[in-house]
């Protein structure tokens, strides 16, 4: 990615931007309470239930057993993933000495009070006293200050992916430009989304994504907690629901071996379904491989991945048809860096944002607006309610888009004082 060269700006008459220093970096962990079926049926699943009920996204879900553990939870029989009973996530705030104040997002589903005390103790010294328009040479810096301690990815380069959100926030107020200007330039006026939903019942999933079809989404993805079989019946029954001309995709959440991946992938294609995303545990590459040259339907990976270096043999293998990786961990930074690594090799980026805040999702948008083979954008209905409790003024999208705008830095106003309600040790 070019450097970033100074503009010209205008305030009562023309001059030089003056040099600005990082002055301070503040941390927030926050915690917003939620309403949807894992927080209230956790001890229901943990006891072998099906817990069924009303979630954030409007109807129906289902989780099999969890181990509950206070405010998070995880599979019984899978392990793949913890969960909150809770929207987590940690805001941080990067100030300079001329008063601009960007803000960012480091992804934190669980546990954000890990994440504030890195950014504490590990990135504010070292970027403290640094020009915030260094962005590539601080998010590189920070990444190379940890990787010989073996962290070159996890918790310590979410820290480092959100403070480099902030910078671009804050080099975009600055210059009274948006940051799809400065990081790539606008490829387009819209961001198409699509949303996810899930449950168990056929009937009742094909409810709920005939729901969001009437908000005007085009694009749906069922996240689907089942055996290939299970996964199949809910796909049709979806399909029969909305019609061929709404796109859909299903997420799988790491559930399926190389077999039973391929014998659902062939069903969803007989479905014309776009993606078949995270059918195998992150570390099995040579089984991405396998899967993806068999599958004449896309596989989409890439959640879980914070770096270019952590994808280099997935990319050399070909192990996937469509990168999705998160703005909130990757950062603006190196989240350009995958994209055109990805572009080279002819596959297009769907941004994954699931359990993001506001500030990822407004980051995210500003990626896409300027990734030249962007695709389409992860969004939740619903839940944008919630992630909206720290905004001065409601973000969010209309019709199934979000319109990429010319308001400087991430284009969002977030209020502090409700960003401190919410923030937990």
């Amino acid at each position: 990615m070019a450097a970033l060269r100074r503009p010209v700006y205008e305030r009562n008459q023309r001059e030089v931007l003056p040099d600005l220093k990082i002055k301070d970096i503040t941390a927030f962990p926050i915690r917003v309470p939620r309403e949807d079926e894992d927080a209230k049926n956790a001890d229901a699943a943990k006891n072998g239930a099906a817990a069924r009920n009303e979630t954030a996204e409007g109807k129906l879900s289902h989780r099999p057993p969890v181990i509950d553990f206070g405010d998070y939870f995880v599979d019984a029989e899978t392990f793949t993933s913890i969960y909150s009973k809770h929207h987590e996530t940690t805001v941080i705030k990067v100030e300079t000495d001329t008063g601009i104040v960007g803000w960012g997002e480091a992804q934190s589903p669980v546990s954000p009070g890990t994440t504030g005390s890195i950014i504490e103790n590990l990135v504010r010294p070292l970027i403290l006293g640094r020009d915030p328009f260094d962005i590539e040479a601080i998010w590189t810096r920070n990444y190379g200050a940890m990787r010989e301690r073996g962290h070159p990815t996890g918790f310590y380069v979410d820290a480092i992916g959100g403070t480099d959100i902030a910078l671009w926030d804050i080099v975009g107020k600055a210059t009274g430009k948006p940051v799809h200007k400065l990081a790539g330039g606008r490829y387009r006026d819209r961001i198409k989304l699509y949303v996810g939903i899930g449950g168990i019942d056929p009937e009742k999933v094909a409810d709920i994504a005939e729901e969001h079809v009437g908000y005007g989404y085009q694009a749906l993805k069922l996240h689907l907690l089942l055996d290939a079989d299970g996964v199949a019946e809910i796909a049709r029954a979806v399909r029969k629901r909305v019609g061929p001309g709404v796109m859909l995709m299903c997420d799988v959440h790491m559930r399926q071996s190389v077999a039973s991946a391929i014998k659902l992938g062939r069903e969803l294609e007989k479905l014309d379904f776009a993606w078949l995303e995270s059918p195998l545990v992150p570390d099995d590459i040579p089984g991405a491989a396998a899967l993806a040259d068999a599958l004449d339907m896309a596989v989409a990976i890439g959640e879980w991945n914070r770096t270019r270096y952590e994808m280099r043999e997935a990319f050399e293998r070909r192990a996937f048809d469509i990168v999705m990786h998160d703005i909130a961990r990757t950062g603006i930074t190196e989240g350009h860096r995958i994209g055109t690594i990805a572009d080279t090799y002819n596959i297009p980026v769907a941004p994954h944002v699931g359990g993001g805040g506001i500030l990822s999702v407004a980051a995210t948008v500003e990626y896409s607006a300027s990734c030249s083979n962007f695709m389409i954008m992860e969004h939740s209905h619903h839940a944008n309610e919630y992630k909206n409790a720290i905004t001065a003024e409601y973000f969010g999208p209309s019709n199934g888009y979000f319109e990429v705008t010319g308001k400087p830095g991430l284009g969002i106003e977030i209020d502090q004082s409700l960003v401190e309600k919410y923030q937990v040790s």
